[in-house]
This record gives C-alpha cells, sequence and structure tokens, in this order.
C-alpha cells in the first residue's frame, strides 16, 4: 500500500517515481544518514521514507534540501493520518465534532490519528489495556493541538466504553512488524477487544468502521468485517494514494 500509492501518485502527477530497498540504502548501516540525505537531495525533488526508528527520519529531514516525507515510523504514520481524515470528511463532512472511537493497541496509528482529531476540532476516545495505551506526554501533546478548536483525545480502558455513540471506529493489529516475539502476550492482552458486528451495533447508527490494513480477522476484527455495509476500510486504503498525491503536489 505504501509503496504503491507513492508510485502511482508520483506518476499521476507526472513525476517520475525510483524506489530502493532497505538493503540497497542500508541507512546508518552501510553510509551515514545525513551523507544518503545530502546525495539524495542534488538528485531528486522530493524523498520519502518508511524506516522502523523516528530518528532516522528527523536526521535525514535534517540533513536534506529537499521536502521529506515520513511514510511510517514506530512512533508516527502521518500519511496515514492524512488519509484517515480525507475519508472521516468524506464521510462525515467535516472532523470537527466528530466522536472517533480507536480499539486496540495505542500505536504509531493512533497517535498520529489522535493529533489529526483533535487538530481539527474532533473528539477521539482510545481504549486500550493499561500496558498499551499512548504516554501521557502523547495525549498530553494532541490535546494541545486541539485545545483551541474544542478537539480532544481521551483513554479508557473498556471499548465499549469508547464506542458508545461514535462516529466512527477503528482498530489496527494488535502486533505490528518487529512485535512478533510479543505476538502470544498481546493476543492475551487485547482479549476482549476485538471490533465486530455487536460492538458496532453500540455505536451511533450511522457508524463507519475504519482499518488501516493489513487485518488480522479473527483477531482485531472478527470474520468478514471489512465486508460489512458500514466499513469504508477499502476508500481508506484508496485514499492513501489522493492524500499522498496531493501532499506531494503542495510540497513541491
Amino acid at each position: 500500500r505504501t509503496k504503491l500509492s507513492f508510485w502511482v501518485g508520483t506518476q499521476k502527477l507526472a513525476g517520475n517515481p525510483v524506489y530502493f530497498g532497505p538493503e540497497e540504502v542500508g541507512l546508518g548501516k552501510r553510509e551515514p544518514v545525513a551523507d544518503v540525505a545530502h546525495v539524495m537531495s542534488r538528485m531528486s525533488d522530493i524523498i520519502v521514507i518508511r524506516t522502523f526508528l523516528q530518528s532516522t527520519v528527523e536526521e535525514f529531514a535534517a540533513n536534506a534540501s529537499v521536502p521529506v516525507i515520513n511514510a511510517l515510523t514506530e512512533h508516527e504514520h502521518p500519511c496515514q493520518a492524512l488519509a484517515d481524515i480525507l475519508t472521516i470528511t468524506e464521510q462525515l463532512g467535516s472532523v470537527a465534532g466528530a466522536k472517533v472511537a480507536f480499539i486496540g493497541d495505542g500505536n504509531n496509528v493512533a497517535l498520529s490519528l489522535g493529533y489529526a482529531v483533535a487538530g481539527l476540532g474532533g473528539h477521539m476516545t482510545i481504549a486500550s489495556p493499561d500496558a498499551y495505551k499512548l504516554s501521557v506526554d502523547s495525549v498530553d501533546g494532541a490535546n494541545g493541538y486541539g485545545e483551541h478548536v474544542g478537539g480532544c483525545v481521551t483513554q479508557v480502558t473498556n471499548p465499549r466504553e469508547a464506542v458508545i455513540d461514535a462516529d466512527i471506529v477503528y482498530t489496527d493489529v494488535w502486533t505490528s512488524m518487529g512485535q512478533e516475539s510479543e505476538n502470544a502476550e498481546r493476543l492475551a492482552a487485547f482479549e476482549g477487544y476485538q471490533v465486530n458486528s455487536a460492538m458496532l451495533d453500540q455505536a451511533s447508527s450511522n457508524v463507519k468502521f475504519m482499518h488501516d490494513l493489513p487485518a488480522h480477522p479473527g483477531e482485531e476484527i472478527s470474520g468478514g468485517l471489512l465486508y460489512d455495509p458500514r466499513s469504508i476500510a477499502f476508500d481508506q486504503a484508496e485514499n492513501r494514494l489522493w492524500a499522498q498525491a496531493a501532499l506531494m503536489e503542495n510540497l513541491i
């Protein structure tokens, strides 16, 4: 999804995409991050990076002379949030005043979406087990974005509390890339956090279901939920293309 959406988006803007896999670049291993940033900046108009460490993207951007887009780190997923905001706006007309329930791991997706929703005047409730909640600093940061527009992020442990009257119910995988060794522990911790038809029934009568994909039916969602009439997950996936194309056009 990340590679395809940026690749096709670049082509739709009449650009020429070039892809380098991690084994070709070796950021910080084969060559210092700063050196790669300087060289790529001389040959590119815009650079998209998907890597694990947030610090790598920040160091790269600090040394680049062209726009750098964070396509995902362990800490943030801003491009997904951009597509999510586009999707919510298409469905509700505005994020302002919208009630968004995020069920599951307080991860990079939850963090970026929380900042975006709060910053646009929406209300996001994240339901996670205590050990998997966003940090207090992260929530305070999101609420700082929302302070002057009436937006906010709150955290609870009960998923059913979060979905009451929700306009959007959102979930993500319980075990992200790089966390495979924690899978059994996470499956146990998130028991009771599965989003299913019964949970959606407790939300607004016009609720929409979102998932950034890939999904694991039988874990964070029930089987078939992606194809429930209330699901807009595939519209959401498509919007990665349009949101990122708009971002690139704006930056160049």
